[in-house]
């Protein structure tokens, strides 16, 4: 099968992925293997090419975006048939057995496993993964459609949830790409007024056209200070900007699995009870709660398309902030 290989980490400009022709995976015990239709392209592909996250294997086949339909089944899988639509995210596998995962935390688990990083991705015909690591699609969207939801959409909606953000809140987003383009119609769906803050005006005009109230450079003052904030951008630079723009007792998210260095800043921007955290990978519950939310809004993804073989071309694109919404491989 054709698949668009990693065998060195290098920048993206020096099309690091090389289009290969590698065995036809079988999937194990309690396994499906998904025909390939559609993988999103995402930043943690970014940085996962570009060598920015420690890679426990090479070769491999990047991508944990996946719209696909099941071709194979391992033994003793009972939750799907031949022939059913699924979608696989980023967390692939867990043990099920460690402390976090004991709390209800699996997005922490000390042997977690993850798609395109531990195991070979949708940049690819075909793939496999743990029956109970897969979810079925339904709904409306289109196999191109419902791939950002798989991560972006995810990861969004666990940064949100983790921001604290209630209905009629102000919420600010940081960075506008695949991610905050979903978050921004969730939160308007809870009456939420969104500012959002980003260089392109291109993605100020798409954040406009969903919804938001307010557009503006990061260094701008939103029209009132913040309830909560998201920061998808990986620049640590916007910790003490977004800081400044929250309320007392205000939550600040981190989106990003990289981030360049944190200033230092004054105590004063968190004092009052403001809050700093982080946002980690995602729980199948999380998943699950996305794809039923963005079916009842619906979201809208608002996607551009690449070939396979142009994965090199799509992550350049991402890399430089030249996508509008959401890049998706078409396989």
């Amino acid at each position: 099968m054709r698949a668009m290989l990693l065998e060195k980490t290098r920048p993206v400009e020096e099309n690091p992925l090389r289009l290969a022709e590698i065995p036809l995976p079988n999937p194990a015990a309690g396994e499906i293997r998904v025909h390939v239709r559609a993988c999103g392209v995402c930043h943690t592909d970014l940085h996962i090419v570009e060598g920015d996250l420690t890679l426990p294997k090479l070769p491999v086949v990047p991508g944990h975006q996946i719209v696909g339909t099941v071709d194979a089944l391992g033994a003793g899988v009972k939750e799907f048939c031949e022939g059913d639509r699924v979608g696989v995210p980023w967390l692939y596998s867990t043990d099920g057995e460690c402390l976090y995962c004991r709390k209800s935390l699996e997005n922490l688990c000390e042997r977690g496993r993850f798609t395109g990083l531990h195991a070979d991705g949708g940049y690819a015909e075909a793939m496999v993964v743990p029956a109970a690591f897969a979810y079925a699609l339904t709904g409306n969207f289109s196999d191109l459609e419902a791939a950002p939801l798989l991560c972006a959409g995810v990861i969004g909606y666990r940064a949100l949830k983790l921001s604290n953000v209630q209905p009629g809140d102000r919420l600010g987003l940081y960075g506008f790409g695949a991610s905050a383009h979903i978050v921004l119609q969730i939160a308007r769906h809870w009456n939420c007024e969104v500012s959002v803050f980003t260089r392109a005006e291109s993605h100020r005009q798409l954040a406009r056209q969903l919804g938001a109230v307010w557009t503006g450079a990061a260094g701008e003052p939103p029209p009132a200070p913040l309830d909560a904030a998201i920061i998808f951008a990986p620049a640590g630079k916007l910790v003490p900007v977004a800081m400044r723009a929250l309320r007392k007792g205000g939550t600040l998210a981190l989106a990003g699995i990289t981030m360049s260095a944190l200033p230092e800043m004054e105590y004063q921007l968190l004092y009052q009870e403001r809050v700093l955290r982080s946002v980690a990978n995602s729980t199948r519950d999380d998943v699950r709660s996305l794809l039923r939310l963005a079916a009842e809004i619906p979201v809208r993804t608002e996607i551009e398309t690449f070939e396979l073989p142009k994965a090199n071309h799509a992550l350049q694109s991402l890399k430089n902030s030249r996508i509008r919404g959401a890049g998706v491989l078409v396989i």
